[in-house]
């Protein structure tokens, strides 16, 4: 049979490189090469470090399968001896039925190989004609390609030469494939560490929540009923009520409890970041971008986003996160591939979200989008009964921590003594408070002395502070540029301008006044 060599080459290279599955590769090699050498099979093997020599993959489709090995999928693994192959390789060099790296065997090998693949493979009732490729990688064989035809002088020398031609193809894809199957078996062993590690930190860290039956149960309520879902959740609370915990747990109840959770300080990230760190960047975005980075969206993908002080973020930041509740798809900065992800985005914040759409730094869409399923964690002032079961839990924590050999005393009065205290910075004050105690008084009893108790205040009390709440930094500025653009009558610059007033650069006045959204020029102020 008359063969184009190149052409040859070519489909070889072809089958056996369409698949990073070995399995698929071969079969497809298989069925090409049947055409041109007889076989009733053909199988891959590599070798290991130790020199043993282990069927990796197999392909055929013999007459009799029940007795034969090719095209059983579930045949032993084979481990064969280095001293075989070489005393194989030896007989086949005597015999003159060496091609170039094709070891050509018509008649049945040696008796002891013979007795050998018997005993590890008692299926085989016949040994076959055989043909055995060494696969060989800058010098060093990497593992073999056999192909086998019942019958004696099935082979001829032209087969040999014909099989040569794969050698470099088989090779490549033999040594791509074991570092494929490392790199999966590399995988997996990293995930089961890292579930693992991720329940171990649970348990260690205090992720469970404390109070889930007493001030916490209608939260927790709540939690129960949303995690099964994908729908987003919006935290709601004081500063330290533990919104980051509330998280964990609706994770950790999810289906999505596998994967992992991200977790973003939205008011940490600086504004001109805060794109790349939640969308990624592709390289050469900006100055700096000297390789592709994922954002936290991406890495996310498969579980959950804990969006912590939703509230900072900049407005262009808003518009991509609906995005990414709407359509499910993200743009890298610089790209413009659309990517695709699957994220439950869970957000926080202590700032009255409503206020901040009125006064224009919330988008009004996105709070609705956000608002589907709002859970308010109640401060605890409004919780006491915690105290005590928090109070214990950070200190047999603490004392886990520091390696000591008990946990210090904690008598009733000084417990009184923390439920008398309205705790403003609520359970983180109450964890920092403990810890501190434990560190002055390791061996000893916990008394809370240094812990100033507040006047208790009246219902009035309350309400009054309560009415009397702060503006924020950006509303403050704002009211103050207001007041004196209405002294200045509107105008921005010059003798008398509101610019010259708050001694401030007229263009640097424009600009605060753009990203407040304080009207000038033709829209004159109220």
């Amino acid at each position: 049979m008359q063969v184009d060599k190149n052409e040859f080459f070519r489909e070889v290279t072809l089958r056996i490189t369409s698949s990073l599955d070995i399995d698929e590769s071969l079969e497809r090699l298989y069925r090409y090469l049947k055409d041109f050498i007889p076989m009733d099979g053909i199988m891959l093997h590599y070798v290991e470090q130790d020199g043993l020599m282990y069927n990796v993959s197999l392909a055929g489709n013999p007459l009799e399968e029940e007795e034969r090995i090719f095209g059983k999928k579930d045949m032993p693994i084979l481990q064969i001896p280095p001293k075989f192959i070489q005393e194989f390789r030896e007989l086949a060099m005597e015999r003159g039925m060496m091609i170039e790296d094709v070891i050509l065997h018509n008649q049945p090998g040696p008796k002891y190989f013979n007795d050998f693949i018997r005993m590890n493979v008692p299926i085989i009732k016949e040994m076959p004609s055989t043909m055995n490729l060494e696969l060989v990688i800058q010098g060093e064989e990497v593992g073999r390609l056999s192909v086998s035809k019942y019958g004696k002088n099935v082979y001829t020398r032209e087969h040999a030469r014909l099989l040569q031609i794969a050698k470099e193809p088989v090779a490549i894809a033999l040594s791509n494939a074991r570092r494929y199957r490392e790199l999966l078996r590399i995988r997996d062993i990293l995930a089961d560490d890292n579930r693992a590690m991720q329940r171990e930190l649970e348990r260690i860290s205090g992720n469970q929540v404390v109070g889930a039956d007493f001030g916490l149960r209608q939260v927790m309520e709540m939690v129960r009923q949303v995690a099964p879902l994908n729908n987003p959740v919006l935290l709601l609370g004081e500063t330290g009520t533990g919104k980051e915990v509330i998280a964990n747990a609706i994770h950790t109840a999810s289906s999505a409890r596998e994967k992992r959770i991200v977790r973003v300080q939205c008011g940490a990230i600086p504004d001109t970041l805060l794109d790349s760190e939640l969308f990624g960047h592709e390289k050469g975005a900006f100055t700096g971008a000297l390789a592709t980075k994922r954002g936290r969206f991406e890495r996310a993908d498969g579980g959950t986003i804990f969006l912590d002080e939703i509230g900072e973020l900049t407005l262009d930041a808003q518009v991509k996160l609906l995005r990414v509740l709407q359509e499910h798809e993200i743009e890298r900065l610089g790209g413009q591939e659309v990517i695709k992800v699957d994220v439950r985005v869970i957000a926080a914040t202590n700032r009255d979200l409503e206020e901040r759409v009125r006064a224009g730094a919330f988008r009004e869409d996105l709070y609705y989008r956000l608002n589907v399923f709002p859970i308010h964690l109640p401060p605890l002032r409004e919780r006491k009964e915690d105290i005590p079961a928090l109070t214990l839990h950070f200190m047999e924590r603490k004392s886990r921590e520091m390696g000591l050999m008990k946990t210090p005393f904690l008598g009733e009065s000084a417990l009184a003594r923390l439920k008398e205290y309205d705790w403003p910075g609520n359970v983180r004050e109450l964890q920092n408070v403990v810890e501190r105690a434990i560190i002055t008084n390791r061996d000893g009893t916990l008394t809370f002395d240094n812990l100033v108790v507040a006047p208790r205040r009246t219902a009035v009390d309350r309400n009054l502070s309560d009415t009397l709440m702060f503006p924020t930094l950006d509303e403050a500025m704002a009211e103050y540029i207001r007041q004196a653009m209405k002294i200045s009558e509107g105008k921005v610059e010059g003798p008398g301008g509101a610019a010259e007033r708050l001694g401030l650069n007229p263009s640097t006045l424009r600009a605060r006044m753009r990203k407040l959204k304080i009207p000038f020029g033709r829209l004159r102020p109220e």
